[in-house]
């Protein structure tokens, strides 16, 4: 029992070692809030990028076509990490802009690379029927894609675009290359401090699996909500 005393005393004074004193807490909560305007940006940017690449990858013109090809070549081939850093130290080097802005940019970039296979796998699951009769109502090529096709494809590939924006979340996780402070550099900087690994790699490990089941179940639901609208 006295053993068992002992153990919960020393998690306890390592407890307070690692987030209560100094007000280390205060460095996961200002990583969290670097890591939720990161991910939300490139994600935004990302869907942008990745609709436009898709069209590319659609279209009739070859020079489009080659663009696409050209982009999903390099991007799903050369590491985050290196990509990260090519934009950062060389592409935006001489850009006085936030680095959380430019690390979005980054992945936003990157996210844009499968966002694109995701958009263009729904586009073409849908029946060229619905083009046809689209175009038989008198609507534009622009036209029947915009108001026809992509609403159909968006509800299709919703689930995988989840997926791709709760690996975002997790593949933020390296910008403290360019030195931001997120939730893993937090917890890196109070294993420094501390020379206790254990605490803060769990503090991260529970914050980023909290920060994923929120997003889960709210991603869940809306698509739920997709199908009954749909239904």
């Amino acid at each position: 029992m006295e053993g068992l005393s002992n153990w919960w005393a020393g998690v306890v004074k390592t407890f307070c070692l690692c987030f209560i004193e100094d007000n280390r807490y205060q460095l996961f909560i200002s990583g969290i809030g670097i890591s939720v305007r990161v991910t939300i940006l490139a994600a935004v940017l990302g869907v942008i990028i990745g609709l436009l690449v898709a069209l590319c990858n659609l279209s009739k013109n070859k020079g489009l076509n080659a663009f696409g090809y050209v982009y999903l070549d390099v991007i799903r081939s050369v590491p985050m990490v290196t990509q990260l850093m090519i934009i950062y130290f060389v592409v935006f080097a001489s850009v006085h802009w936030s680095k959380w802005i430019i690390a979005s940019i980054a992945f936003g970039i990157n996210s844009g690379a499968y966002v694109s296979e995701i958009i263009r796998g729904g586009i073409l699951s849908i029946d060229k029927g619905q083009t046809e009769a689209g175009r038989s109502l008198g609507l534009s090529e622009r036209q029947t894609m915009m108001s026809i096709i992509l609403p159909q494809a968006t509800k299709n590939v919703f689930p995988a675009l989840c997926n791709e924006f709760i690996t975002l979340v997790k593949e933020t996780a390296i910008v403290g290359y360019v030195g931001l402070v997120d939730i893993q550099k937090a917890g890196d900087f109070i294993k420094s401090a501390t020379f206790k690994p254990f605490m803060p790699l769990v503090g991260v490990a529970i914050i980023y699996f909290i920060i994923v089941k929120a997003l889960t179940l709210l991603l869940g639901r809306i698509e739920k909500n997709l199908r009954k609208s749909e239904r």
